[in-house]
């Protein structure tokens, strides 16, 4: 077996939200706590949270969860900092990792169910990326290969990890995540989000 770890990037500053978004409530928990759980319900040997600008809210969600927190302190310089310290972090652990996961904790809809898919798709067949498809785009949650660990660590700017996806394509196993296309960037997609399971 491969060992696979996730890293939840879960630094940014919600501000088109106007509240942290990691806060919000989803089925009952925080949406930082419903992606940690599902995270940590699957066969993952680690889970790494990297949080930011929200940090002094977000971190006591994950009082008593078996993960490691990292602090991004360059979390306004973009999303791709947040994929190289949860990398950074992720060596600080083991050195062992064969492939990690890549999530954002504003997809309400993840499931551990979609995120073991998407494990036991690279322990049976091993490509370098198997990723999400929904609504004519590929996206997050999004696996790659220690093959592609370079150049997730050389990443820069907003983007996080599509421009590696992005450039791999070809090489992808995609799997259906149509939920995937709602992430609850505004007010208003949370009330749509709210009104959609009501």
């Amino acid at each position: 077996m491969k060992n696979v770890a996730i890293i939840i990037l879960a630094a940014g500053e919600s501000r088109r939200m106007g509240t942290p978004k990691q806060l919000l409530k989803v089925a009952g928990k925080s949406l930082i706590k419903h992606t940690i759980e599902a995270a940590l319900d699957t066969t993952a040997q680690h889970v790494v949270v990297v949080v930011g600008a929200n940090k002094a809210q977000v971190v006591p969600q994950l009082e008593g969860l078996p993960v490691a927190i990292i602090d991004n302190q360059l979390w306004q310089t973009g999303m791709a900092s947040s994929v190289k310290m949860g990398m950074a972090g992720l060596w600080m652990l083991t050195k062992d990792t064969d492939a990690v996961l890549v999530l954002v904790c504003d997809q309400p809809h993840i499931s551990a169910l979609l995120l073991q898919q998407l494990i036991d798709i690279y322990q049976k067949s091993q490509p370098r990326l198997v990723a999400c498809r929904y609504a004519h785009q590929v996206g997050v949650p999004a696996l790659f290969d220690r093959s592609l660990f370079d150049e997730l660590l050389s990443l820069k700017g907003e983007k996080g990890a599509k421009p590696v996806l992005m450039s791999h394509l070809d090489e992808a196993h995609l799997v259906r995540f149509e939920k995937g296309i709602i992430d609850l960037d505004t007010p208003e997609d949370y009330q749509q989000y709210q009104e959609g399971c009501g």
